[in-house]
Parts: C-alpha cells; structure tokens; sequence
C-alpha cells in the first residue's frame, strides 16, 4: 500500500540540528519571535534575560539553528533552582520558543533534551517547569515530553 503524502515537513534529527549556548547576536530573533507568539516585543527583558543566563554556571540559554544554512529555530532557558519550600535542587525550564513554521518537527524536543543533559550534568534528577492551564501549546509540548503535574500547587494573590 502507497503513502499518502503529506504537507508537513519531515522532523529533524539531532543531525539536523546544532544546540548551542544563545550568543548576543540571537537576541533579535529571540525578541522576534517571543512578539509572534506574544504580540509584545519585550527588547529589554530579553536583554536582561541574557546578561542573567547567558554565561553563568547553573543557567542556560540555549539556542537551535539548521546545520544546512543556520536557519535559527527557537531556544530555551532554564536553570538550577534549590531549596524553594524545602524542595531539593531541581532543573526549571523557563521558556522555550520554536519558530511556527518548524513545530512539530522535533526542534522543542531537541532543545529540552539538550538542556536536561546540562542539569543532570549539574546533578539535578528533576525537571519542573509552571504554565498557564490554557496555554495548550506549551501544555501539549511538555506533555509530550513526559512531564506531569507536580508535588507544589501554585498560589496566586492580585495586589493591586
């Protein structure tokens, strides 16, 4: 029985791919496509994002370009936090983007993949991350990443 062919592009491989830690010069694609998921371009905290995780041990921000032409893909923070409430140190990734015409082509998985190796290098053994409850793109990807909710229950107070 024939394929059917599809519209969707085929996934990357790790081949594909290459991981790096984010550089000064990928703040403009980073501020660009946090406005196409967010519609508010953020320069600043971006800015601040990177002077914060850029080069400091136990942080990281990461980036994802095409090996074929250094097409840039997405990139993902995260970091080492410990002792939060008596939990033991543990990874949290802060945010993760993907380019929307690459999603759904392993370049998420990639990348989480890629900055679980460099916490587990740190010797943490547990990954967290806090989303909205209808953030369903993020919900989905981390889902499918095998996360699920956690021990902590999120408290929330308006102070204005």
């Amino acid at each position: 029985m024939a394929e059917t062919p599809t519209d969707e592009p085929p996934a990357f491989s790790a081949s594909d791919l290459m991981i790096r830690d984010a550089v000064a010069e990928d703040i403009s694609r980073i501020v660009a496509l946090d406005a196409l998921n967010t519609d508010i371009p953020k320069p600043e905290y971006w800015d601040d994002t990177f002077a914060r995780f850029g080069s400091r041990a136990g942080r990281y921000f990461l980036s994802a370009e095409q090996v074929a032409g250094g097409e840039f893909l997405g990139f993902i923070v995260g970091e080492v936090r410990a002792w939060e409430f008596g939990s033991p140190p543990c990874g949290w990734i802060l945010t993760i983007g993907v380019m929307p015409e690459h999603r759904v082509r392993g370049v998420g998985a990639l990348l989480f993949d890629a900055i679980c190796e460099r916490l587990l290098a740190d010797g943490v053994t547990m990954v967290r991350t806090m989303l909205g409850r209808d953030d369903r793109l993020n919900m989905s990807f981390f889902r499918s990443q095998g996360l699920m909710a956690g021990s902590f229950i999120e408290l929330e107070k308006m102070i204005d």
